[in-house]
């Protein structure tokens, strides 16, 4: 089952599970994050589709980021591609890169706040102070309070290479502004996903109407387990609400590949869909 996060025409928010490029709308007090919150996410969302009697076409609605008060979360240097870029970037920290693809420790670091999270179809951003600015197509992982990954969605994780690359302490800087993260546009319940190792994430960014950079990885390249990063993520912290875990990238566009305004991303996953945005 697929769910999505949509606001109708009259402004009021709702959820429901996605079929068909229609959605059923769920008639329960809670939000999205109080289902993915919940013991058995797939049995409830089981109870509210077979109670739906609300059925609209998803091409009347605005699909919403599926966040409601989630912490946004990333992991980096997950997988071989992003290790080799990260060192090219940042010659004289290369040596951290290295350690930390090897070390049992993973790189984590936090991403966005609910509220900085933008939707589907809606503008993400290239810092004004930043000149190589690159999409990082990532699987996200939804995790519930109790650290059990529930589900499973489509991550962008907008990052400024020359500033990460000028020194390794600016990556809150490099990774954390305005329009920086987009996430959506369903959330595919772990039950319903195909096996990871086979899952194949697609990166295409067109400019002018054309392809300017396409490509592909699968999970079975992810030196990590998702697991293991939902592990260290909650060794020291609580989350009440839940939180999204953006997993790292293994599509690194060249060096000579900068995005520009009125790009547009398109990050697709098997089992989950396409998530778009064009670059503001």
């Amino acid at each position: 089952m697929q769910l999505a996060r949509v606001r109708r025409a009259n402004g009021e928010i709702a959820f429901g599970a996605v079929h068909n490029e229609r959605i059923s709308i769920f008639a329960w007090p809670g939000t999205l994050g109080d289902l993915l919150a919940s013991p058995d996410p797939a049995g409830l969302a089981g109870q509210l589709l077979a109670a739906s009697k609300a059925t609209e076409p998803l091409a009347s609605l605005k699909v919403l980021a599926p966040v409601d008060q989630q912490e946004v979360w990333a992991a980096g240097v997950t997988y071989k591609r992003s290790k080799v870029a990260r060192e090219e970037e940042s010659v004289g920290a290369a040596q951290f890169y290295d350690k930390v693809y090897t070390a049992p420790r993973p790189e984590l670091f936090l991403k966005a706040t609910a509220s900085r999270v933008v939707a589907p179809g809606d503008p993400v951003r290239i810092r004004h102070d930043s000149k190589w600015n690159v999409p990082e197509p990532e699987l996200t992982l939804v995790i519930s309070p109790a650290l059990k990954i529930v589900g499973y969605t489509i991550g962008n994780d907008m990052s400024s290479r020359d500033i990460e690359g000028e020194n390794p302490l600016y990556l809150p800087q490099a990774k954390i502004y305005n329009g920086a993260c987009s996430i959506g546009p369903v959330i595919t319940l772990a039950s319903a996903m195909p096996a990871l190792p086979g899952v194949e994430i697609r990166l295409t960014i067109n400019r002018g109407g054309k392809p300017s950079f396409e490509g592909t990885t699968t999970l079975a390249q992810m030196a990590r387990t998702p697991e293991s990063l939902v592990e260290w993520l909650g060794k020291e912290m609580d989350f009440p609400d839940g939180a999204m875990l953006l997993t790292g990238t293994g599509i690194v566009p060249p060096d000579s590949f900068s995005l520009a305004s009125g790009d547009e991303v398109r990050i697709s996953i098997t089992g989950i869909g396409t998530l778009v945005n064009r670059v503001g």
